[in-house]
C-alpha cells in the first residue's frame, strides 16, 4: 500500500506561517532543497489543499516555458508537471494544470482508495489545514518536518484542532546548514 508522506516547514514553536501568512522566516537553502526533492524519486503524486494548490498552480507551470528557469525550481516544476495532483477542495472544480484530480467529499474513503492503487508514495505538500484533517483521520504515514531556528510567537499553528494523540517513531534527525533540523517520523501502528 502506498504511504502518505507529509513535508512541512515549521518554526520552533510549531507554526507554519506568520499572522498574515508570511513565510519569510523559512531558511531555504541548497541542502533543504536536496532533502525535500529526494521525494521526487519515491513519489508519483502530490496532495494539496485549495490554498496551497492555487499558490503552486500560479507559479510552477510558468517555469516550464521560461528559458531563464533553472535549478531546483525548474526541477520541481518538471516533477509537478508529470505527477498526479490530488486537490481536496469544496470549491475548485477544474484547472488547466494537467494531471489534476479534484476531490470534494469523503476524504477518508477517497484516500483509502488512492493508497490502494498501484504506484509510488504520495506527497502531502504544505496544506496545513488539510494536513490537520489527515492527522485527525490517521492518514499520514510519515512526517518530514523541517524545524527552522525561529520562534514566531504568533501565526498559523500546525498541530491545532487535534483531539487525539498521535504516536510517532523517529526515523531520522539531522541538522542542515542555516541552523535547521530535519525530523522524519513514522506514524506508530494503530
Amino acid at each position: 500500500m502506498r504511504k502518505v508522506i507529509f513535508l512541512m516547514h515549521i518554526s520552533l514553536d510549531g507554526l507554519v506561517a506568520g499572522p498574515n501568512g508570511e513565510m519569510d522566516w523559512l531558511v531555504y537553502n541548497d541542502e533543504l532543497e536536496k532533502y525535500a526533492h529526494a521525494l521526487h524519486d519515491s513519489t508519483d503524486a502530490v496532495i494539496y489543499g485549495r490554498v496551497t494548490f492555487q499558490m503552486m498552480e500560479g507559479y510552477f507551470p510558468t517555469l516550464l516555458d521560461n528559458p531563464e528557469s533553472e535549478g531546483g525550481d525548474l526541477k520541481h516544476a518538471q516533477y509537478l508537471d508529470k505527477v498526479t495532483k490530488y486537490v481536496f477542495s469544496k470549491t475548485l472544480t477544474s484547472s488547466d494544470w494537467k494531471n489534476t484530480v479534484f476531490i470534494h467529499d469523503n476524504l477518508a474513503e477517497e484516500m483509502k482508495r488512492i493508497k490502494e492503487q498501484p504506484g509510488k508514495d504520495l506527497w502531502l505538500l504544505g496544506s496545513p489545514m488539510l494536513a490537520q484533517e489527515f492527522m485527525r483521520l490517521g492518514l499520514i504515514d510519515e512526517y518530514w518536518l523541517t524545524l527552522n531556528p525561529v520562534i514566531l510567537g504568533n501565526g498559523k499553528p500546525l498541530f491545532a484542532g487535534l483531539d487525539n494523540q498521535i504516536n510517532l517513531k523517529l526515523l531520522e534527525s539531522r541538522s542542515l546548514p542555516g541552523g535547521m533540523v530535519v525530523l522524519r517520523y513514522e506514524a506508530a501502528a494503530k
